[in-house]
Protein backbone atom coordinates (compact mmCIF):
# COMPACT_ATOMS: atom_id res chain seq x y z
CA UNK A 1 0.00 0.00 0.00
CA UNK A 2 3.00 2.24 0.70
CA UNK A 3 4.34 1.55 -2.09
CA UNK A 4 1.56 2.52 -4.40
CA UNK A 5 0.98 5.61 -2.73
CA UNK A 6 4.56 6.67 -3.45
CA UNK A 7 4.05 5.80 -7.14
CA UNK A 8 1.01 8.03 -7.38
CA UNK A 9 2.69 10.62 -5.37
CA UNK A 10 6.00 10.52 -7.79
CA UNK A 11 3.19 10.37 -10.96
CA UNK A 12 1.57 13.72 -10.02
CA UNK A 13 4.98 15.35 -9.11
CA UNK A 14 5.90 14.46 -12.69
CA UNK A 15 2.66 15.64 -13.90
CA UNK A 16 3.10 18.94 -12.13
CA UNK A 17 6.85 19.50 -13.34
CA UNK A 18 5.46 18.32 -17.01
CA UNK A 19 2.61 21.24 -16.90
CA UNK A 20 5.10 23.75 -15.48
CA UNK A 21 7.47 22.99 -18.42
CA UNK A 22 4.73 23.25 -20.51
CA UNK A 23 4.02 26.56 -19.03
CA UNK A 24 7.29 27.85 -19.32
CA UNK A 25 7.77 26.82 -22.48
CA UNK A 26 4.76 28.59 -23.43
CA UNK A 27 5.82 32.18 -21.80
CA UNK A 28 9.30 31.66 -23.18
CA UNK A 29 7.71 31.71 -26.93
CA UNK A 30 5.65 34.42 -25.69
CA UNK A 31 8.56 36.54 -24.75
CA UNK A 32 10.32 36.16 -27.78
CA UNK A 33 7.34 37.30 -29.83
CA UNK A 34 7.00 40.24 -27.66
CA UNK A 35 8.08 43.80 -29.03
CA UNK A 36 10.87 45.57 -26.80
CA UNK A 37 12.16 48.45 -25.98
CA UNK A 38 15.38 50.09 -27.46
CA UNK A 39 17.24 49.22 -24.35
CA UNK A 40 16.30 45.87 -24.47
CA UNK A 41 18.27 45.56 -27.43
CA UNK A 42 21.32 43.41 -28.00
CA UNK A 43 23.89 45.92 -29.72
CA UNK A 44 24.14 44.47 -32.62
CA UNK A 45 20.52 45.67 -33.51
CA UNK A 46 20.60 49.10 -31.88
CA UNK A 47 20.91 51.28 -35.04
CA UNK A 48 18.50 54.14 -34.37
CA UNK A 49 18.07 55.40 -31.19
CA UNK A 50 15.50 58.08 -31.74
CA UNK A 51 13.14 55.01 -32.44
CA UNK A 52 12.22 54.07 -29.05
CA UNK A 53 9.84 51.12 -29.16
CA UNK A 54 7.97 48.10 -30.90
CA UNK A 55 10.77 46.02 -31.91
CA UNK A 56 11.21 42.24 -32.64
CA UNK A 57 14.14 41.11 -31.28
CA UNK A 58 15.51 37.54 -32.61
CA UNK A 59 12.56 36.07 -33.03
CA UNK A 60 12.15 32.55 -34.17
CA UNK A 61 12.29 32.25 -38.04
CA UNK A 62 8.62 31.34 -38.30
CA UNK A 63 7.41 33.96 -36.02
CA UNK A 64 10.07 36.75 -37.75
CA UNK A 65 8.38 35.61 -41.31
CA UNK A 66 4.46 35.85 -40.11
CA UNK A 67 5.69 39.40 -38.75
CA UNK A 68 5.05 40.37 -42.45
CA UNK A 69 1.57 40.41 -41.76
CA UNK A 70 1.59 42.37 -37.86
CA UNK A 71 2.41 45.61 -36.93
CA UNK A 72 6.41 47.11 -35.66
CA UNK A 73 8.67 49.81 -36.33
CA UNK A 74 9.35 47.51 -39.65
CA UNK A 75 6.05 47.21 -40.79
CA UNK A 76 5.92 50.14 -43.33
CA UNK A 77 9.74 49.71 -43.99
CA UNK A 78 8.78 46.49 -45.30
CA UNK A 79 5.67 47.49 -47.11
CA UNK A 80 7.13 50.59 -49.03
CA UNK A 81 9.47 48.57 -50.84
CA UNK A 82 7.20 45.80 -51.46
CA UNK A 83 4.58 47.59 -53.00
CA UNK A 84 7.18 49.30 -54.88
CA UNK A 85 8.49 45.77 -56.02
CA UNK A 86 4.72 44.15 -57.07
CA UNK A 87 4.68 48.08 -59.27
CA UNK A 88 7.59 47.02 -61.42
CA UNK A 89 6.64 43.61 -61.32
CA UNK A 90 3.16 44.65 -63.19
CA UNK A 91 5.58 47.39 -65.30
CA UNK A 92 7.28 44.04 -66.44
CA UNK A 93 4.18 41.67 -67.36
CA UNK A 94 2.55 44.47 -69.20
CA UNK A 95 5.69 45.18 -71.19
CA UNK A 96 5.41 41.39 -71.91
CA UNK A 97 1.83 40.91 -72.98
CA UNK A 98 1.86 44.81 -74.81
CA UNK A 99 -1.53 45.75 -72.19
CA UNK A 100 -3.03 49.13 -73.02
CA UNK A 101 -3.95 48.98 -69.58
CA UNK A 102 -0.37 49.98 -68.61
CA UNK A 103 -0.66 54.00 -69.30
CA UNK A 104 -3.07 53.68 -65.78
CA UNK A 105 -0.43 52.73 -63.74
CA UNK A 106 1.72 56.25 -63.70
CA UNK A 107 -1.29 58.17 -64.80
CA UNK A 108 0.12 60.99 -63.06
CA UNK A 109 3.75 61.47 -64.41
CA UNK A 110 1.69 61.53 -68.18
CA UNK A 111 0.43 64.68 -69.71
CA UNK A 112 -3.23 65.95 -70.27
CA UNK A 113 -4.36 64.90 -74.02
CA UNK A 114 -6.05 67.69 -76.21
CA UNK A 115 -6.58 71.07 -75.43
CA UNK A 116 -4.14 72.43 -72.90
CA UNK A 117 -1.46 70.01 -73.63
CA UNK A 118 1.53 70.97 -71.52
CA UNK A 119 4.08 70.45 -74.09
CA UNK A 120 4.48 70.90 -77.68
CA UNK A 121 7.49 70.34 -79.20
CA UNK A 122 9.38 69.79 -82.96
CA UNK A 123 10.61 66.01 -83.65
CA UNK A 124 12.93 65.58 -86.44
CA UNK A 125 12.04 69.34 -87.78
CA UNK A 126 8.60 68.31 -87.82
CA UNK A 127 5.67 69.93 -85.73
CA UNK A 128 4.53 66.74 -83.63
CA UNK A 129 3.83 66.85 -80.08
CA UNK A 130 5.01 64.68 -77.59
CA UNK A 131 3.09 61.57 -77.26
CA UNK A 132 0.25 61.48 -74.54
CA UNK A 133 1.99 59.51 -72.05
CA UNK A 134 5.06 58.00 -72.20
CA UNK A 135 4.22 55.21 -70.45
CA UNK A 136 1.63 53.78 -73.34
CA UNK A 137 5.32 53.18 -75.32
CA UNK A 138 5.48 50.23 -73.46
CA UNK A 139 2.15 49.10 -74.56
CA UNK A 140 2.68 50.41 -77.92
CA UNK A 141 3.45 47.04 -80.41
CA UNK A 142 6.05 49.61 -82.01
CA UNK A 143 7.90 49.56 -79.07
CA UNK A 144 9.28 46.12 -80.00
CA UNK A 145 8.90 46.17 -83.67
CA UNK A 146 10.68 47.88 -86.24
CA UNK A 147 10.82 51.98 -86.92
CA UNK A 148 8.90 52.76 -90.38
CA UNK A 149 12.51 52.30 -92.11
CA UNK A 150 12.94 49.02 -90.50
CA UNK A 151 15.59 49.67 -88.12
CA UNK A 152 14.57 48.14 -84.57
CA UNK A 153 15.22 49.26 -81.21
CA UNK A 154 16.52 47.00 -78.92
CA UNK A 155 14.45 46.73 -75.92
CA UNK A 156 17.12 44.12 -73.47
CA UNK A 157 17.83 47.45 -71.60
CA UNK A 158 14.37 48.57 -70.39
CA UNK A 159 14.21 44.79 -68.68
CA UNK A 160 17.81 45.20 -67.20
CA UNK A 161 16.48 48.16 -65.65
CA UNK A 162 13.48 46.69 -64.37
CA UNK A 163 14.91 43.99 -63.23
CA UNK A 164 17.64 45.60 -61.02
CA UNK A 165 14.80 48.14 -59.78
CA UNK A 166 13.00 44.45 -58.41
CA UNK A 167 15.40 43.03 -56.89
CA UNK A 168 16.88 46.08 -55.11
CA UNK A 169 13.36 46.08 -53.41
CA UNK A 170 12.44 42.89 -52.85
CA UNK A 171 16.49 42.71 -51.10
CA UNK A 172 15.06 45.38 -49.32
CA UNK A 173 12.05 43.81 -47.84
CA UNK A 174 13.73 40.54 -47.40
CA UNK A 175 16.41 42.04 -45.30
CA UNK A 176 13.69 44.35 -43.16
CA UNK A 177 11.99 41.16 -42.33
CA UNK A 178 14.90 38.98 -41.20
CA UNK A 179 17.54 41.19 -40.32
CA UNK A 180 16.45 41.20 -36.85
CA UNK A 181 16.06 37.44 -36.00
CA UNK A 182 20.09 36.96 -35.00
CA UNK A 183 23.31 38.58 -35.56
CA UNK A 184 24.57 36.09 -38.34
CA UNK A 185 21.20 36.96 -39.98
CA UNK A 186 21.88 40.69 -39.70
CA UNK A 187 24.91 40.43 -41.14
CA UNK A 188 24.04 38.58 -44.40
CA UNK A 189 20.53 40.60 -44.84
CA UNK A 190 22.13 43.91 -44.42
CA UNK A 191 25.02 42.66 -47.23
CA UNK A 192 22.07 41.48 -49.55
CA UNK A 193 20.40 44.86 -49.00
CA UNK A 194 23.09 46.83 -50.11
CA UNK A 195 24.26 44.60 -52.46
CA UNK A 196 20.41 45.01 -54.12
CA UNK A 197 21.08 49.06 -54.04
CA UNK A 198 24.59 48.17 -56.06
CA UNK A 199 23.05 46.55 -58.78
CA UNK A 200 19.91 49.02 -59.23
CA UNK A 201 22.59 51.42 -59.75
CA UNK A 202 24.36 49.24 -62.34
CA UNK A 203 21.19 48.51 -63.94
CA UNK A 204 19.42 52.32 -63.77
CA UNK A 205 22.30 53.14 -66.23
CA UNK A 206 21.63 50.66 -68.57
CA UNK A 207 18.47 52.08 -70.26
CA UNK A 208 18.98 55.63 -71.35
CA UNK A 209 23.00 55.29 -71.86
CA UNK A 210 22.32 52.60 -74.38
CA UNK A 211 19.73 54.31 -75.96
CA UNK A 212 21.21 58.07 -75.67
CA UNK A 213 25.18 56.64 -77.03
CA UNK A 214 23.50 54.09 -79.79
CA UNK A 215 25.29 56.03 -82.36
CA UNK A 216 28.31 56.36 -79.83
CA UNK A 217 29.24 52.63 -79.58
CA UNK A 218 32.55 53.45 -77.73
CA UNK A 219 31.26 56.40 -75.31
CA UNK A 220 28.34 53.60 -74.40
CA UNK A 221 30.76 50.53 -73.98
CA UNK A 222 32.92 53.05 -72.00
CA UNK A 223 30.39 54.33 -69.47
CA UNK A 224 28.57 51.18 -68.92
CA UNK A 225 31.52 48.74 -68.42
CA UNK A 226 32.57 52.05 -65.74
CA UNK A 227 29.85 51.75 -63.91
CA UNK A 228 29.80 47.87 -63.67
CA UNK A 229 32.91 47.47 -62.45
CA UNK A 230 32.51 49.62 -59.85
CA UNK A 231 29.47 48.54 -58.65
CA UNK A 232 30.68 44.76 -58.68
CA UNK A 233 33.57 46.16 -56.63
CA UNK A 234 31.32 47.59 -54.40
CA UNK A 235 29.21 44.23 -53.38
CA UNK A 236 32.52 42.26 -53.29
CA UNK A 237 33.75 44.92 -50.67
CA UNK A 238 30.25 44.77 -49.18
CA UNK A 239 30.66 40.73 -48.24
CA UNK A 240 34.53 40.90 -47.54
CA UNK A 241 35.07 40.10 -43.38
CA UNK A 242 36.45 43.54 -42.69
CA UNK A 243 33.09 44.97 -43.30
CA UNK A 244 31.22 45.05 -40.11
CA UNK A 245 27.19 46.19 -39.37
CA UNK A 246 28.97 49.61 -37.83
CA UNK A 247 30.06 50.37 -41.64
CA UNK A 248 26.56 49.73 -42.93
CA UNK A 249 25.09 53.04 -42.25
CA UNK A 250 27.28 55.43 -43.81
CA UNK A 251 27.71 52.59 -47.46
CA UNK A 252 23.59 52.86 -47.33
CA UNK A 253 24.17 56.70 -47.59
CA UNK A 254 26.71 56.60 -49.72
CA UNK A 255 25.19 54.27 -52.32
CA UNK A 256 21.84 56.30 -52.83
CA UNK A 257 23.82 59.55 -52.94
CA UNK A 258 26.08 57.94 -55.78
CA UNK A 259 22.89 56.76 -57.58
CA UNK A 260 21.33 60.43 -57.59
CA UNK A 261 24.86 61.99 -59.14
CA UNK A 262 26.87 59.69 -60.36
CA UNK A 263 24.81 59.97 -63.89
CA UNK A 264 25.61 64.02 -64.05
CA UNK A 265 28.76 63.19 -66.39
CA UNK A 266 27.06 60.95 -68.99
CA UNK A 267 23.99 63.23 -68.82
CA UNK A 268 25.78 66.32 -69.77
CA UNK A 269 27.73 64.73 -72.52
CA UNK A 270 24.22 63.33 -73.59
CA UNK A 271 22.50 67.58 -73.31
CA UNK A 272 25.96 68.52 -75.49
CA UNK A 273 25.47 66.37 -78.11
CA UNK A 274 21.42 66.78 -78.36
CA UNK A 275 20.93 69.84 -76.83
CA UNK A 276 18.58 70.67 -79.90
CA UNK A 277 16.40 67.89 -79.38
CA UNK A 278 13.96 68.87 -76.95
CA UNK A 279 13.32 65.23 -75.29
CA UNK A 280 16.30 64.30 -74.58
CA UNK A 281 16.39 68.10 -72.08
CA UNK A 282 12.62 66.54 -71.04
CA UNK A 283 14.55 63.28 -70.10
CA UNK A 284 17.15 65.23 -68.42
CA UNK A 285 14.79 66.44 -66.00
CA UNK A 286 13.51 63.65 -64.85
CA UNK A 287 16.47 62.52 -64.30
CA UNK A 288 17.06 65.43 -62.40
CA UNK A 289 14.21 65.15 -60.45
CA UNK A 290 15.43 61.16 -59.56
CA UNK A 291 18.85 62.68 -58.77
CA UNK A 292 16.98 65.40 -56.05
CA UNK A 293 14.56 62.47 -54.74
CA UNK A 294 17.73 59.99 -53.74
CA UNK A 295 19.41 62.75 -52.54
CA UNK A 296 16.86 64.09 -50.17
CA UNK A 297 15.86 60.28 -49.05
CA UNK A 298 19.57 60.66 -48.05
CA UNK A 299 19.44 63.67 -45.92
CA UNK A 300 16.09 61.97 -44.27
CA UNK A 301 18.05 58.87 -43.69
CA UNK A 302 21.54 60.77 -42.27
CA UNK A 303 19.63 63.46 -40.20
CA UNK A 304 17.21 60.67 -38.73
CA UNK A 305 14.22 63.63 -38.79
CA UNK A 306 11.79 63.63 -37.63
CA UNK A 307 11.94 61.02 -35.02
CA UNK A 308 15.39 62.82 -33.86
CA UNK A 309 13.13 65.88 -33.07
CA UNK A 310 10.76 64.17 -31.04
CA UNK A 311 11.18 60.69 -30.15
CA UNK A 312 9.16 58.05 -29.69
CA UNK A 313 6.39 59.87 -31.44
CA UNK A 314 7.37 58.54 -34.98
CA UNK A 315 8.23 55.10 -33.62
CA UNK A 316 5.27 52.70 -35.83
CA UNK A 317 4.23 55.39 -38.77
CA UNK A 318 6.87 58.26 -40.51
CA UNK A 319 9.95 58.04 -39.24
CA UNK A 320 12.97 58.58 -41.19
CA UNK A 321 13.59 55.09 -43.06
CA UNK A 322 9.88 54.88 -43.95
CA UNK A 323 10.62 58.25 -45.82
CA UNK A 324 13.51 57.32 -47.22
CA UNK A 325 11.56 54.17 -48.74
CA UNK A 326 9.09 56.33 -49.85
CA UNK A 327 11.48 58.58 -52.15
CA UNK A 328 13.51 55.68 -53.30
CA UNK A 329 10.42 54.38 -55.18
CA UNK A 330 9.42 57.35 -56.40
CA UNK A 331 12.88 58.20 -57.45
CA UNK A 332 12.55 55.12 -59.55
CA UNK A 333 9.50 55.78 -60.99
CA UNK A 334 11.17 59.25 -61.94
CA UNK A 335 13.99 57.35 -63.69
CA UNK A 336 11.24 54.79 -65.52
CA UNK A 337 9.78 57.77 -67.43
CA UNK A 338 13.16 59.15 -68.02
CA UNK A 339 13.96 56.03 -69.95
CA UNK A 340 10.71 55.90 -71.91
CA UNK A 341 10.84 59.52 -73.50
CA UNK A 342 14.41 58.71 -74.23
CA UNK A 343 13.11 55.48 -76.12
CA UNK A 344 10.49 56.93 -77.72
CA UNK A 345 12.82 59.12 -78.99
CA UNK A 346 15.02 56.82 -80.43
CA UNK A 347 12.61 54.47 -81.94
CA UNK A 348 11.32 57.55 -83.67
CA UNK A 349 14.99 58.59 -85.17
CA UNK A 350 16.22 57.21 -88.48
CA UNK A 351 19.24 54.60 -88.51
CA UNK A 352 22.76 56.28 -86.52
CA UNK A 353 24.50 56.32 -90.43
CA UNK A 354 21.34 58.78 -91.45
CA UNK A 355 24.04 61.10 -90.42
CA UNK A 356 20.98 63.32 -88.57
CA UNK A 357 22.06 62.79 -85.10
CA UNK A 358 24.98 65.20 -84.55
Amino acid sequence: MKSRGTKKKSLKIRNIEHTESAEMKTNNKKLKRKLVKYEELPAYLKDNEFIRDYYRCEWPLKDTALSLFSLHNETLNIWTHLVGFLVFVILTVMTLTEKTTIENLLTGFSRPAGEGRWMTMKRNGSADSFPDTYTRQISAPSFIGAYRDGYEVAIWPWFVFLGGAMVCLVFSSVSHLFACHSHKFTLFFWRLDYSGISIMIICSFFAPIYYTFSCQPYWRFFYLTSITIVGILVIITLFAPAVTSGHFRSFRAALFLAMGFSGVIPAAHAVSLYFHHPQVLVALVYEIAMGLLYAAGAVFYVTRFPERWKPGAFDLFGHSHQIFHVLVVAAALAHSIATLVIMDWRRELPPCNAGILG
